[in-house]
């Protein structure tokens, strides 16, 4: 009996672990731009492979200036036209957005106003959604990639998750399901 109130209490710390592994992030386009600005210092460490995702929502935008420069954080990779409601504050169907190519700076080639990480001087595409294993050892970085922040404006939300929080969270609900189990057979045996 002891044992199973051990597993319990051992299944709840570990899902309390895994929930300390998650994080959201609001990344500005001026302040953390690549060229101009500073990387958002998460204060994440990641070994090398270890496994963590970055997601942003697709509807969620920033500008790299006069339009038409919006976008999401996959970047200026395409056309992009305003709901009405979004960041841009432009009417409906207004083109705000459109395919600016690729900047390249730190080894990297990655579309204007993309979310890019940096981990121990390695710079990566991550986008609206990234998931795998880091590139390199350290402390993860966000920027907003770019050659001027002098005209940028907004911020997106950036969503890090690492190790088993990185993919949907069925163990971690298992562990907690185990130990409701265990904590309610305890309390019907001593009854």
């Amino acid at each position: 009996m002891k044992t199973m109130i051990r597993v319990a209490i051992a299944a709840l710390a570990l899902g309390g672990a895994a929930a300390a592994n998650a994080a959201v992030f609001s990344v500005g386009a001026s302040a953390n731009s690549s060229s101009g600005g500073v990387g958002l210092n998460t204060g994440i460490t990641l070994s090398a492979n270890q496994v963590f995702s970055v997601t942003a929502a697709t509807d969620d935008l920033w500008s790299a200036g006069p339009l038409p420069r919006w976008s999401n954080a996959d970047g200026l990779v395409a056309s992009l036209f305003a709901t009405g409601s979004d960041e841009s504050g432009q009417p409906l169907n207004t083109q705000i957005g459109a395919n600016f190519g690729l900047w390249n700076q730190n080894s990297l080639s990655a579309p204007y106003g993309a979310l890019v990480g940096e981990l121990g001087g390695t710079f990566f595409l991550l986008g609206t959604s990234f998931s795998g294993p880091a590139p390199a050892a350290g402390t993860l970085s966000l920027y907003y990639w770019d050659s001027n922040s002098g005209d940028n404006s907004g911020s997106i939300a950036a969503d890090v998750r690492v190790g088993s929080q990185a993919v949907p969270e069925p163990m971690a609900l298992s562990l907690a399901g185990l130990a409701l189990f265990a904590l309610g057979f305890s309390r019907r045996k001593r009854i």
